[in-house]
């Protein structure tokens, strides 16, 4: 029979070992910093129930973390937070209380934060996600003062504007500035005629080149373990560092590093830069490993071209959802339904195509087409309602051959140069008109 203490004992026993039970451990711990915003992920088996505030003076967020343990995967992730970290500055993580784990972030600098759950999906478990933005986010268009020389002010840049459809004048070289001189009479019968023509564009051609995938959402992975997003991203600096060096070209890329941006964000920040043209940079992915070939695809209102087609879009269409959208953020702003517009009133459907017969034109010399005509199916990342879009696939890398060659530099250059090659034939024929200031 039990006497009152060594009850008391067991009872105790009993709540240290439910305790134990319930604790959540850390499976991963991963941070992804860039200058757009820093992301840190915490993985588990379980959802994290999480309490969080800021500190000022200096600029600290501390994260309390209920019934975690402490554990090396948690204890390692100070470690993985470098100097170059545009908004962390430190972390370090302790026991606060009993069922308590408290996470401070030490900070270089005032920000803004978003902290959300993610429920599994693809090979993810339970995700807790922390977002760190700039206070005072960099408009992209700015962001490319830097970049442009002769650019000294935004009233040297254009103004954004819906384009018309194109004329078939010759390619402009770049000039973003003119002299302004006294204006030349023109004839009344010509007058007409050139208020109805859209002016040829009088700064450089300005291509945004999206590299796919990135951070939390790795793309598809090859058979020795080739990532897509590290190969979108080497061949993706490849075509900007080649469209820099063409005159009357200017390349912008949308994902400068390894870390995720929503598909619905890739086609707003091509729009704010106010591209000509948004080349979607990708290496496909088939169950079968002999699939294989180049392929170059078009956004299709009207469903997808072939069952291959409607398969890949719902494939990377599913990006978001591995990468990790805060859907909290995203319900209220406005959707991609309300991005894309009619498409019927505007050329840029058609532009699309063009440029995609061209750059498929210009793949098929390096390497085998998986398909001899321009794809088409709802891929979320081609609707812009005024920039030419195209995703090209660039071969298979769940082909162990075809791996092989996109993980090789010279093959990825030969890759870009294809595209600029089919770019080039595309403008050729279909100039930007002017951007007006």
């Amino acid at each position: 029979m039990f006497t009152h203490t060594a009850k008391l004992i067991a009872l105790w026993l009993l709540l240290g070992f439910s305790h134990a039970q319930a604790a959540i451990e850390i499976a991963s711990a991963r941070i992804w910093p860039a200058q757009e915003y820093t992301r840190m992920t915490l993985e588990s088996a379980k959802p994290i129930r999480y309490n969080s505030f800021s500190m000022h003076n200096p600029e600290r967020l501390v994260i309390d973390l209920e019934e975690v343990e402490i554990n090396p995967a948690l204890n390692e992730l100070a470690g993985k937070i470098h100097s170059d970290d545009p908004y962390i500055k430190g972390m370090r993580v302790a026991r606060f209380k009993p069922g308590i784990t408290r996470m401070v972030f030490d900070l270089k600098t005032q920000v803004k934060t978003q902290l959300f759950s993610l429920t599994p999906v693809a090979n993810y478990s339970h995700r807790l996600v922390l977002d760190i933005y700039p206070a005072i986010p960099m408009d992209p268009l700015m962001a490319l003062l830097q970049e442009q020389p002769g650019v000294t002010s935004e009233q040297d840049l254009p103004s954004a504007t819906t384009r018309p459809p194109a004329q078939g004048t010759e390619l402009q070289k770049p000039k973003l500035t003119e002299a302004k001189t006294a204006p030349q009479p023109v004839e009344k019968s010509n007058r007409q005629k050139l208020h109805n023509q859209p002016e040829k564009s009088s700064s450089p051609i300005r291509i945004a080149i999206d590299a796919g995938h990135g951070g939390e959402d790795p793309g598809a992975k090859g058979y020795h373990g080739t990532q897509e997003k590290h190969v979108t991203l080497a061949i993706a600096r490849k075509l900007k560092e080649l469209i820099d060096g063409t005159p009357g070209m200017h390349g912008v890329l949308i994902r400068d590093g390894d870390y995720f941006i929503p598909l619905g964000s890739r086609v707003q920040k091509a729009r704010k830069m106010q591209s000509d043209l948004f080349i979607s940079i990708h290496a496909d992915a088939f169950i079968k490993p002999d699939a294989r070939g180049s392929s170059v695809f078009t956004l299709s209102k009207n469903g997808a071209s072939s069952v291959s087609a409607r398969w890949l879009a719902k494939r990377e269409n599913e990006a978001d959802l591995i990468g990790g959208v805060n859907l909290a953020t995203a319900a209220k702003e406005p959707g991609l339904a309300h991005v894309l517009l009619d498409l019927s009133q505007h050329a840029t459907n058609n532009d699309s195509i063009k440029l995609a017969k061209y750059v498929l034109g210009e793949l098929g010399s390096i390497n085998t087409l998986h398909n001899s005509k321009t794809q088409q199916a709802g891929f979320a990342v081609l609707k812009s309602p005024d920039v030419p879009s195209i995703l090209v696939e660039t071969a298979f890398i769940s082909n162990p051959d075809e791996e092989i060659r996109l993980k090789d530099k010279e093959y990825q250059e030969k890759i870009a140069h294809s595209i600029l090659k089919g770019i080039k034939r595309y403008f050729a024929t279909n100039p930007p008109v002017s951007k007006k200031i």
